[in-house]
């Protein structure tokens, strides 16, 4: 077993019309001060993880680091030198082995210069939020960068030697439409990068966007987006064209080259541990959930003082285990075992739980080989209905 570490960076240039993350604008004058408060975290994990009741199970010490996930918000806003002290950091408080370093980039923050830096603090790999291929897309949906920032950063990335990039599209965003959207594929085909993630619109009423939408608005393009049946065609469009380009599809919205998928959001999926750092991380031991106070400046303020603002720490149930195991495996292409399930979790595996199975295999909703489930190919895109079904109380 492994560890992975996240580190949060909550800093944007400009506020995405459908985000509902805890990130934001802030004074870039909080970047050393919050950097600073990181290190610190980490340096200090254990004796600060004690003062805040948390314990990290003898099974987990010493664990080596393998990958590292730098996310926000838009951490290449932070300067070379504090992203390189993170990870310095990291490497002398943990016994690393590391074979990822991730580092979430936006298109119009990467410069030649940036990117040799982040080669030489050790990043190996790049998650660049291209969001979309087309301008009008672009700009509605709040984003900084244009098409032409996308290639000048990818050929800058590429100058520097990075081998592992990934992009990320989203379907369904204003004004796209079935040409946009096979443009947008057309263009990411060109790039070739070696990682892909997809992602269908969310209405979510904690973002601009969202709330337009509830309120019958017209602005950031609300009167725009495309239908949800549009959304599915443009998601399984994707599929096609993806699997004939070589890409492999391993979950639901992410696709790689072969040995190319990520190898720190297989932890998630996989429910293995990882710890976060800075403002609103989450972190999971194998028993407990935890996640850190969200407002940077307020969390700065604390780490300083030699205190921890932890929030929301939860004892995860063999219940709530379960589920997780049925939600996050589902969601990976290659599917769950019944019988594994049911021999790690016999004191909660419902009885009725693999009826429910077969009436989804019936319906068409789910693959099943034996103890094998899967989602079915054609049922990617409405795989929240298959959760709530196979859930349901």
């Amino acid at each position: 077993m492994t560890l992975g570490i996240y580190v949060q960076v909550p800093f944007c240039q400009a506020k995405c019309t459908y985000c509902n993350f805890h990130t934001g604008v802030f004074s870039a004058s909080l970047y050393a001060p919050y950097t600073q408060a990181v290190c610190r975290e980490i340096r200090e994990h254990a004796s600060l993880y004690k003062a805040a009741g948390l314990m990290i199970p003898r099974a987990l010490d010493g664990l080596p680091v393998d990958t590292i996930y730098i996310g926000g918000g838009t951490p290449s806003l932070l300067e070379p030198l504090a992203l390189a002290n993170i990870i310095e950091t990291i490497c002398a408080a943990f016994s690393t082995k590391l074979t990822e370093v991730t580092l979430e980039a936006d298109p119009e923050t990467v410069t030649p210069e940036k990117a040799a830096a982040w080669r030489t603090a050790g990043i190996n790999r790049i998650s660049l939020g291209a969001q979309s291929f087309t301008d009008v897309e672009l700009k509605a949906a709040g984003r900084m960068h244009r098409c032409a920032d996308i290639f000048q950063s990818a050929k800058w990335l590429r100058q520097c030697g990075f081998a592992n990039v990934s992009f990320d599209l989203i379907a369904g965003l204003p004004h796209q439409t079935r040409a946009s959207w096979e443009k947008s594929l057309d263009e990411l085909f060109g790039q070739a990068p070696e990682h892909v993630s997809i992602y269908l619109m969310e209405i979510d009423e904690a973002s601009r966007l969202g709330r337009e939408v509830l309120l019958g608005g017209v602005r950031y393009g609300a009167i725009a987006l495309p239908s949800d049946d549009a959304m599915a065609e443009f998601y399984e469009s994707a599929c096609v064209r993806l699997a004939e380009h070589g890409y492999e599809h391993y979950e639901i919205s992410n696709w790689g080259r072969p040995g190319r998928a990520s190898r720190h959001n297989l932890k998630y999926w996989r429910r293995e541990p990882y710890l976060g750092f800075g403002a609103g991380a989450h972190s999971f031991n194998g028993r407990e959930r935890w996640a850190n106070a969200h407002d940077p400046s307020a969390y700065a303020a604390s780490v300083s003082k030699g205190k921890l603002p932890v929030e929301q720490v939860e004892t995860v149930t063999a219940q709530q285990a379960l589920e997780e195991e049925l939600f996050l495996g589902l969601r990976q292409l290659d599917g769950i075992d019944l019988d594994v399930l049911e021999n790690r979790y016999s004191g909660c595996f419902r009885k009725d739980l693999r009826r429910r199975v077969d009436e989804l295999a019936t319906q068409g909703l789910v693959e099943q080989v034996g103890s094998r489930v899967r989602l079915a190919a054609a049922r990617l895109a409405v795989s929240n209905e298959v959760f709530v079904a196979l859930m349901a109380s």
